[in-house]
């Protein structure tokens, strides 16, 4: 959705999200519509949805709205009941009676329902049963039906019928993984360029994809686990190095996985210069290297605590 967005609106932002678990009870309805004359502070209380809201981002050229309501299980049967007639006749009336057309609105909504058969029907299940040794045949079907039988059991049949497609995001696979790096890579090279003092260029060899890969892939968890190894791995070292000042506007650093640490290593790269970069260290699992052209190796472990060059002699 926020790709769609930002494809459709430049925004990525221009999804108007409703946080259902902030819906499980039914008083709380007050939040998303406003509270009815009458009632102490309704003045006071601004509908989360309103026509104001819903044309936020529209443009000349596209009158579209996006509406998602994330983890919709989570929210009261109250919210359920209000989504049936928002559904229905793309109207909602707020608690002042004013009424928001809805039918320039595509209204989304996530669940996760039925995860841990999905995770069961993956990873296999109890005794000598391993993920390899189940049959791949007909998987995808399997899990699509685990996810809309479980949606079925959660929400009334009227409501079911008012959806007009219910889409099942299945695991992902290691090369879509691989795509989702790609685009992490480059989101991060961006924030770099974007950086007032740190404008350098960033490199991932084959071998540190491969070692981000192997520590972000875990099917329960999906891309975000692998968007946290990133965050582990590159870019909480590439804040020490900015802010010890050993990367500077204009450098290429190479990230590369090193045997010896197992672990990720960071130098600069000089293409005249190339042969003559010193070696990195041996060094522990939780220690990052950094080396510079003519100015020595440097060390940068996970502590705020980095030590230059300099200071290692």
């Amino acid at each position: 959705m926020e790709a769609a967005a930002e494809i459709l609106f430049g925004d990525s932002r221009a999804v108007i999200k409703v946080d259902c678990g902030e819906f499980q009870h039914s008083h709380e309805i007050s939040k998303l519509i406003g509270s009815p004359p009458g009632y102490l502070g309704h003045r006071e209380t601004h509908p989360l949805i309103s026509q104001e809201v819903l044309a936020k981002n529209h443009t000349d050229n596209l009158k579209l709205s996006f509406l998602l309501f994330d983890e919709i299980e989570k929210a009261s049967d109250a919210l359920w009941q209000l989504l049936l007639g928002m559904l229905d006749r793309a109207t909602l009336t707020l608690g002042d009676n004013r009424r928001v057309d809805l039918s320039q609105t595509v209204i989304f909504m996530t669940s996760n329902l039925g995860g841990a058969e999905i995770t069961e029907l993956l990873q296999g299940g109890m005794g000598f049963i391993q993920p390899e040794d189940k049959p791949t045949t007909g998987l995808d079907v399997k899990v699509t039906r685990t996810a809309v039988e479980a949606a079925r059991r959660k929400f009334s049949p009227e409501f079911m019928n008012r959806l007009d497609k219910v889409v099942v995001f299945h695991p992902l696979n290691r090369e879509q993984l691989a795509e989702v790096l790609q685009i992490e890579l480059g989101q991060l090279q961006q924030r770099i360029l974007e950086t007032q003092n740190g404008q350098f260029l960033l490199r991932v060899t084959d071998a540190g994809r491969e070692f981000l890969l192997s520590e972000g892939t875990d099917q329960r968890y999906g891309a975000r686990h692998l968007k946290r190894a990133i965050e582990r791995h590159v870019v909480f070292p590439l804040a020490n190095l900015l802010a010890t000042a050993q990367v500077k506007a204009g450098d290429t650093l190479c990230i590369d996985w090193d045997p010896r640490v197992r672990g990720l290593v960071f130098w600069k790269e000089d293409q005249a210069r190339r042969s003559t970069l010193p070696q990195p260290r041996l060094v522990s699992t939780q220690t990052w290297k950094a080396a510079g052209v003519g100015d020595g190796a440097a060390e940068v472990t996970s502590s705020a605590k980095a030590r230059s060059a300099g200071h290692n002699k």
